[in-house]
C-alpha cells in the first residue's frame, strides 16, 4: 500500500507529459487547459461522490485555507509553462527531469526551514549527482 500513490504519480506524470507534447500546436493554450480543467472538474466530482459522497458546498468551502488557492495557480502555471516548453522545442526526455531536479533542489532548504525536516549526507551527495547530472543532459 505505501507504493501506490508513487505508482498513481508516476504513471499520471507520464500521462501528462505525453498529452502536454501532444496538444495540438494551433489550440490557443489558455483553451486547452480551460478543457483540460473542465474535464478534472468532471472526474473530481465523480470522484468524491464515490470516496466521500457529496457534503454540502457550504461545510467543505468552510475547511479550506489558502493553500487550495496556491495550488491552483500553481498546477495553472505548471500547465502552461510546459506546455510552452513543448512548444518552443524542449524534449520530453529532459523537460521534466531538469524541471523536478531544480525544484527538488529548491525544496530542499524549504523542507529544513519550514518543515524541520533533515538532510543526511546521503541526500547532499544525491544532489550534487542531480547537478551533474543536469550538466550532463544540457552537453551536446
Amino acid at each position: 500500500m505505501f507504493y501506490i500513490p508513487i505508482l498513481i504519480t508516476i504513471g499520471a506524470n507520464i500521462l501528462y507529459h505525453i498529452s502536454q507534447k501532444n496538444m495540438p500546436e494551433k489550440v490557443n493554450p489558455m483553451f486547452s487547459l480551460i478543457i483540460t480543467y473542465l474535464i478534472a472538474l468532471i472526474i473530481s466530482f465523480v470522484a468524491m461522490a464515490f470516496t466521500e459522497g457529496l457534503k454540502p458546498m457550504k461545510t467543505e468551502w468552510s475547511q479550506v485555507n489558502w493553500a487550495c488557492f496556491g495550488l491552483g495557480i500553481s498546477i495553472v502555471l505548471l500547465e502552461f509553462g510546459f506546455l510552452l516548453a513543448y512548444r518552443v522545442g524542449w524534449n520530453i526526455s529532459t523537460a521534466a527531469i531538469i524541471s523536478t531536479i531544480v525544484v527538488t533542489i529548491a525544496l530542499v532548504p524549504i523542507g529544513m526551514l519550514l518543515y524541520k525536516e533533515d538532510i543526511s549526507t546521503s541526500n547532499m551527495i544525491g544532489i550534487f549527482v542531480s547537478l551533474i547530472g543536469i550538466y550532463l543532459i544540457n552537453m551536446k
